[in-house]
């Protein structure tokens, strides 16, 4: 018998817990029949954490101490989000965010690790006996901190975390069961309470491949709620932002915008309403869904704009995909099926759960890694390209973008100038043609003989494990001594947002990019050519003629000016090299002829 590997949606607003048995995958219901977990984490004075539904009912009597929505802090850095939850944060700019209790701080994944240990008693007590393995899902866009904080999240709940899945990926398993036998490509809108992602699958003869994916894990339904509680406290005249509320007032003002947009996801009024909401005052307030729908439209087209870019890097038009599956709560606004009818011009599939797709399909793929289902694979991508900078600042790509994960690949490289002695291996992250536009991830130094100009020799291998996560090798092949540098903490610490402005800029400044790229190549040909041919005259001496020798020197200066023009006129420093080429024939016929007698 097979050991059993849990199969965990951790989610931002809830969360879920499931594994296969008999070969089926089945989601697991708590001691009061309830699949669904709220990720909400109360931390009284005096006592042990409290999760779930009983930590959501303490946010009355206690809202400073109870902590939602952990996974957007979570792998963050202090000035990296703008949101701001119910209790309180600390910090100092750049270093990892905290959760501020006054008693004493917590990073966000202890909180997760508690989520966790509780869906894991859940987990023990349904099936009966020990479970130490799970499958966990994040979103897509994840970057390497904060999958790795929720794995060491995972670990601190007593886990060990055999895999880290991307969530539409995990949704598009669920929606794959019954269509093994087809060829499909399923795009996945996954929409939740502080994520979103987008991913394009195909499904074929149970093999599911990413075929491109794009997000944001700071967009989600605590948005919307956020936006229509500011509204709701304008309109009880409250003055000022929410955040300048008391904190328990600002709980009860976020729980009703909760409440209110839940309940006009299938109504088109409902009356708000807040009872001595400050001790004092109270307030009353019939919202249609058509004022909700003004307040959430700004956040829910953000999504657009990744709908796009993930029809162009697949390189499929709408009506190539066969289904839109809808994954996450926030799918059930009417207005974000509708916005996904536009934009893909079909009407989405919404026969999977929202809540627990992406759980389901956590668990088949903790039953495929423990071989308890057996007929499918998967297979992920890495969602942007990765690769090292060169000589002369370009971006050199090793690992291109959407490159089906695990994966490995690599490049041998050498010295650019002579007595060199160590190269600086800078790894980046990004889909620009220049090193400076792109992310660093971090940087190995290689020492090594200094020689002359291509004597060394420094192979660079990049190593991508099932969770998404970067290992980098890089070897002197003389004394074969390695140097690994593995991704983690250190990796891209930017906002989601200026991820897709990235994406978007690369497809903005493409020509100029590529322009650039080719410009500094031919400026590197001809620093190259420039001092080669100062040697070449020195090495002849007087069997050139001074009227050849003058030619030379005149074409060579004319590459020079080129140079030092501001234009980038790359068609003229072409032109001038191939001038000097031309003009230093017979200068190359004379070199030979005495290596020759020398020899």
């Amino acid at each position: 018998m097979s050991e059993a590997i849990l199969g965990i949606d951790l989610g931002t607003t809830n969360s879920l817990v499931g594994v296969v048995d008999s070969g089926f995958p089945i989601l697991l219901a708590d001691a009061d029949g309830q699949r669904i977990c709220p990720s909400v984490v109360h931390y009284p004075e005096d006592g042990v954490p409290v999760v779930g539904r009983s930590a959501v009912r303490a946010r009355g009597a206690d809202p400073a101490r109870v902590v939602s929505s952990a996974k957007r802090l979570i792998g963050r850095r202090v000035g990296e989000i703008d949101w701001q939850p119910s209790y309180a944060l600390s910090g100092a700019a750049g270093e990892p965010i905290a959760i501020d209790l006054g008693d004493r701080s917590l990073a966000p994944e202890e909180v997760s690790a508690d989520v966790l240990r509780y869906l894991r008693s859940v987990a023990e007590e349904r099936i009966g006996h020990e479970v130490g393995k799970a499958v966990i899902t994040v979103p897509a866009y994840f970057n390497d901190a904060q999958r790795n904080a929720t794995k060491r999240a995972g670990e601190a709940a007593g886990l060990e975390v055999v895999r880290i899945v991307n969530e539409p990926t995990a949704a598009a398993l669920a929606y794959g069961l019954d269509k093994l036998e087809d060829r499909s490509r399923v795009a996945v809108y996954d929409l939740g309470g502080g994520t979103f992602d987008i991913s394009i699958l195909e499904l074929n003869d149970g093999v599911f491949e990413v075929r491109a994916t794009h997000g944001d894990t700071q967009l989600g339904g605590d948005d919307i709620d956020r936006a229509l509680a500011e509204w709701l406290w304008a309109e009880a005249g409250g003055g000022g932002s929410l955040d300048d509320a008391d904190v328990a007032v600002a709980v009860r003002f976020l729980q009703a915008a909760e409440e209110c947009k839940v309940a006009l996801s299938g109504d088109d009024e409902y009356e708000v309403r807040l009872p001595f909401f400050d001790g004092q005052r109270s307030f009353e307030r019939t919202v249609s869904r058509s004022e909700l729908e003004a307040l959430a439209r700004p956040i829910i087209d953000r999504t657009r704009k990744a709908c796009a870019l993930v029809l162009s890097d697949a390189r499929l038009e709408p009506a190539d995909l066969d289904a839109i599956v809808l994954v996450g709560g926030s799918t059930r606004i009417p207005m974000v099926r509708t916005l996904v009818e536009e934009v893909f011009g079909q009407v989405p599939d919404t026969s999977q759960h929202p809540d627990e797709a992406v759980a389901l399909g956590a668990v088949i793929h903790g039953g495929i890694l423990s071989g308890s289902l057996q007929k499918m694979v998967l297979l992920d991508v890495t969602p942007l390209s990765l690769g090292i900078e060169t000589f002369g600042g370009l971006m050199n790509v090793i690992m291109p973008r959407n490159t089906t994960i695990p994966a490995k690949a690599g490049e041998m490289f050498t010295n650019a100038v002579a007595g060199q002695q160590s190269m600086a291996i800078r790894i980046l992250q990004g889909e620009r043609e220049m090193a400076t536009d792109n992310w660093p991830l971090g940087e190995v130094e290689v020492p090594f003989e200094p020689g002359p100009k291509a004597s060394a020799r420094v192979g660079v291998q990049f190593a991508i494990d099932e969770n998404g996560i970067l290992e980098v090798l890089c070897r002197d092949t003389a004394t074969g001594e390695d140097h690994v540098l593995e991704i983690r903490d250190s990796a891209v610490d930017v906002d989601d947002e200026k991820v897709e402005v990235m994406i978007s800029e690369s497809v903005e400044h493409a020509f100029a990019d590529m322009d650039e790229r080719i410009w500094t190549e031919a400026r590197l040909k001809a620093e190259e050519l420039l001092p080669a041919v100062d040697q070449a005259l020195a090495a002849v001496g007087d069997r050139l003629a001074a009227e050849d020798v003058q030619g030379i020197r005149d074409k060579a200066s004319m590459v020079f000016d080129t140079l030092g023009s501001d234009a980038h006129d790359v068609s003229a420093l072409k032109a001038a090299v191939a001038d000097l080429d031309a003009a230093t024939q017979e200068l190359a016929v004379i070199l030979v002829e005495k290596a020759m007698e020398q020899g």
